[in-house]
């Protein structure tokens, strides 16, 4: 369960697999890693990026003895259209059970999360997220800022157009991230510089996860190579929750 992700210290995923939904799902790194476990022979990944529920996961956040920060389903979306909401209710009773855990939801189907928490409280140790890349889908902030989460994210990874004005009222963090594929697609540093000055003005966190694999020189290289500084500096703002801070 232990991950890379600089914004979170651990994965966990009760859903593998997912379709593509919109212009960021091109490249997506989840599916190339499943269809290689797929073809290794693990059997978690046996459906390949089928969505696909695996009912023996939900105990492990429960054997974490230490506080952390868990990613839920970094390889599919928990708010898929094949993920039925009486095995999303299966999800949240685990998290309430372990309140020693902060979770991070992050979704594409920003809709779909709406309707299933329109009739559900949401868990105190549950931050919501959505992921917003073009223009096209900035609605989805919308849909994030009307729930009462403990705490409100967007990822704007693989950022792959200029977002242009956002309205970041009561989101609390906004990451952003270059595209890492073998087909990726570049970056620009203005429309990094755009949402950094936004999130400012507005009250909101900004965290500057990596230029990808294309360096704001537009450069392809290693992600390592292209590193995550924006003009000379890092940013790598995390947001806080009542109990403890990511990292700190």
């Amino acid at each position: 369960m232990s991950t890379k992700i600089e914004w979170t210290t651990e994965t966990w995923n009760p859903v593998t697999g997912c379709t593509q939904l919109s212009a960021g799902c091109a490249n997506c790194y989840a599916k190339t890693i499943a269809l290689q476990m797929q073809k290794n022979g693990v059997r978690k990944y046996m459906n390949g990026f089928t969505v696909t529920m695996h009912e023996y996961t939900l105990n492990m956040p429960r054997l974490l003895r230490e506080p952390s920060f868990i990613f839920v389903c970094s390889m599919s979306d928990l708010f898929h259209k094949d993920v039925p909401f009486e095995f999303i209710d299966k999800v949240m009773a685990v998290i309430r059970s372990t309140p020693r855990h902060t979770y991070q939801i992050l979704t594409k189907r920003a809709e779909r999360m709406a309707e299933y928490f329109a009739t559900r409280a949401i868990p105190a140790n549950v931050w919501l997220g959505v992921t917003v890349e073009v223009p096209s889908v900035k609605y989805r902030i919308d849909c994030l800022r009307n729930l009462p989460a403990s705490i409100r994210f967007l990822s704007c990874e693989p950022l792959v157009e200029d977002l242009g004005e956002l309205d970041l009222t009561n989101i609390d963090w906004v990451i952003v991230g270059g595209e890492h594929a073998i087909n990726a697609r570049p970056m620009k540093e203005e429309w990094v510089l755009s949402i950094k000055e936004q999130a400012e003005k507005q009250g909101a966190l900004f965290f500057f996860k990596q230029w990808g694999s294309i360096g704001s020189d537009g450069v392809y290289r290693s992600v390592e190579r292209n590193g995550s500084e924006l003009q000379g500096k890092t940013y790598k703002a995390m947001t806080t929750v009542n109990r403890h801070t990511l990292f700190g």
